[in-house]
């Protein structure tokens, strides 16, 4: 299946606005992260495990347990803050 993919704020930066991905059957938006982490090493980095990032799938804020469906967008940014 295939999803649709943002990146913003720093993300974006790193990685570019994003694109289609073909994600199998089932897949959660944790295994969509840890696909993307091994595409390479500027991937690896910013999709880190341990770094803190946002997840929405088309466009309401989720947990990474969530699974994704195809034609979905999927989003990642990082937490905001206010100051």
């Amino acid at each position: 299946m295939k999803v649709t993919l943002k990146f913003f704020a720093s993300l974006r930066e790193a990685l570019g606005a994003g694109g289609l991905l073909e994600v199998p059957d089932g897949a959660t938006v944790a295994d969509v992260r840890r696909l993307l982490q091994a595409r390479d090493d500027v991937h690896a980095q910013a999709l880190a495990s341990g770094r803190a990032l946002r997840c929405a799938l088309n466009q309401t804020l989720c947990p990474e347990s969530t699974a994704v469906t195809d034609g979905a967008e999927l989003a990642f940014f990082p937490p905001v803050t206010g100051g």
